[in-house]
């Protein structure tokens, strides 16, 4: 038990940024990686070390993301639990950058797979592109390509949705 606690030690801070990248929003965060911790704990015997141990953490986090977003998915379209009503911005500054944020964040979600998540990676998780690469069996230099092209694509398309 003593090793899982250096383990958990050494690997939670950057397993929550992994995880805040995919849902921006800390307590989700926090909740998601102490579950994906909990599970890694109890299937420890099943880790092969084929891949690295960060990678495996990552992994069990996404997974156990995607499961509780689909579980919340359904709730609230059931009507079950009804969406938060956000706040009113105060001032005609905060309305405009939210609204740049949702423009932003709408091109973000169109955009297709590995671009969205190597671009949410690097820009909410704050990940190195070492480790982007190592999450998807890549190089660092892939990550930086599927970056900039990510970024590329999304200026581009922003920049056509304002004119």
């Amino acid at each position: 038990m003593a090793d899982f606690e250096q383990i958990y030690a050494q690997y939670f801070p950057s397993v929550y940024k992994f995880v805040y990248s995919m849902c921006r929003n800390p307590d989700v965060a926090e909740e998601v990686t102490q579950e994906a911790f909990y599970k890694a704990m109890m299937h420890i015997h099943r880790f092969d070390g084929t891949c690295q141990l960060y990678v495996w953490l990552c992994q069990i986090a996404k997974n156990t993301y995607f499961t509780q977003f689909k579980q919340q998915k359904r709730l609230v379209e059931e009507g079950e639990a009804p969406l938060p009503d956000s706040a009113a911005p105060d001032f005609e500054r905060d309305l405009m950058d939210q609204e740049t944020a949702r423009k932003l964040h709408m091109l973000l979600h169109q955009l297709p797979e590995p671009y969205k998540e190597v671009f949410s990676l690097r820009v909410f998780g704050e990940l190195p592109f070492a480790q982007i690469g190592e999450l998807f069996g890549k190089t660092d230099s892939w990550a930086r390509v599927i970056f900039y092209r990510a970024k590329t694509k999304l200026r581009r398309d922003f920049d056509e949705d304002t004119v």
